[in-house]
């Protein structure tokens, strides 16, 4: 079997209408992270200094969520859990809970300038389409995206009162779309196109990386998109090449494809439930929302980027993106301002606990 057909190209009525995407935790597993969350706050330890050992999943939470995990490596490239019950715990032990999962399963990356390991996916009032802005403190709809990791994770601990609803899209299939009736459009996939880092890289990164929107590594697919950030590249660089006129009409049909409804599957992610995707197969989005007035009842999720150990090579060409493209690898995420000697002991330690490669150890 090749490594593509591995993976679905589906449409949005195929995840309508077969749901073994879904999973739902047993009660043995949600006793076993029960009992893991306790012995994690009784060490007293902060989130960058817990280990797995510190968070002591059961037989049964581990299997399930590995599992859950390595199903975003083939077929559809994303599942839904659910049934975590995040109504028994406050907001800070909930943190604790998603945080010892990710440990399970393997490294999280840096997300922002401040070079945070955790995001609070909530409105505190921020803009989303001005330079440096990011959709994860706003109430905006987004541009179809794709985030800094092999796999993005969301936990629900509250849903929006109107809106806010999850948009997928497999890029698998948009690409054989754009093959069978724009063959004229895919060479513009395989330039480069620049993307803007928002200010979220490190003092000794450039402010923008290069990355062709679709490769291959070892017959293993990979697709990135950002139109925002490639317009930021554009509009606040001189120095940045200018988008040839195919690479222009590539990042116009996609906006049109991405979010057909032949294509984009609208998704509502409910209270305790996580959402994992592939990066690399999957595009994603929201749609705007409403929030409650309580402040207790407002939209807000959890988001972790994680780099696992199942995950796939990467193209030569986006090695300028992710900093290590083997199979396998630490990769990816902003590194941000704020990187600390806690963080990358935490790094070292999670790469070597899950036998990955890890460029960052220095």
């Amino acid at each position: 079997m090749s490594n593509l057909t591995k993976f679905r190209p589906w449409l949005s009525q195929n995840v309508e209408s077969d749901t073994s995407w879904i999973r739902h935790l047993s009660q043995a597993a949600i006793d076993d992270i029960d009992c893991a969350l306790r012995y994690a706050i009784a060490t007293r330890k902060s989130l960058i200094a817990l280990t797995p050992d510190d968070f002591p999943l059961g037989n049964t939470a581990l299997e399930e969520m590995t599992s859950a995990y390595a199903s975003t490596q083939k077929d559809w490239g994303f599942c839904l859990i659910k049934g975590l019950p995040v109504e028994r715990y406050s907001v800070e032990e909930i943190k604790t809970l998603y945080w010892g999962l990710g440990l399970h399963v393997g490294v999280a990356r840096t997300q922002n300038k401040h070079s945070d390991i955790m995001t609070s996916v909530k409105d505190t009032g921020g803009q989303y389409k001005v330079n440096g802005g990011r959709g994860y403190n706003t109430n905006a709809g987004l541009d179809f995206h794709v985030d800094f990791c092999d796999v993005v994770s969301l936990l629900c601990i509250h849903p929006a009162k109107a809106g806010g609803t999850s948009l997928i899209t497999s890029s698998l299939a948009i690409h054989e779309e754009l093959k069978r009736t724009r063959p004229d459009l895919e060479a513009a996939l395989r330039k480069p196109f620049y993307f803007s880092l928002q200010g979220a890289g490190s003092d000794d990164e450039p402010n923008v990386y290069p990355c062709p929107l679709f490769g291959e590594a070892q017959g293993y697919p990979a697709f990135r998109t950002n139109r925002k950030n490639i317009t930021a590249a554009q509009e606040y660089f001189d120095d940045v090449p200018r988008l040839d006129q195919d690479q222009i009409e590539a990042l116009d049909w996609l906006d049109e494809k991405l979010k057909d409804p032949r294509y984009c599957f609208s998704m509502n992610i409910e209270k305790g439930d996580i959402q994992l995707l592939n990066n690399f197969t999957v595009v994603h989005s929201r749609t705007d929302f409403e929030d409650h007035e309580d402040e207790a009842r407002k939209r807000h999720l959890l988001r972790l980027w994680m780099s696992i150990p199942g995950s796939q090579p990467l193209p030569e060409s986006w090695k300028a993106a992710f900093k290590d493209i083997r199979a396998g690898a630490v990769r990816g995420g902003n590194r941000g301002k704020h990187i600390t000697d806690d963080f990358l002991a935490y790094e070292r330690r999670q790469a070597r606990y899950h036998e990955m490669h890890n460029v960052f150890s220095g």
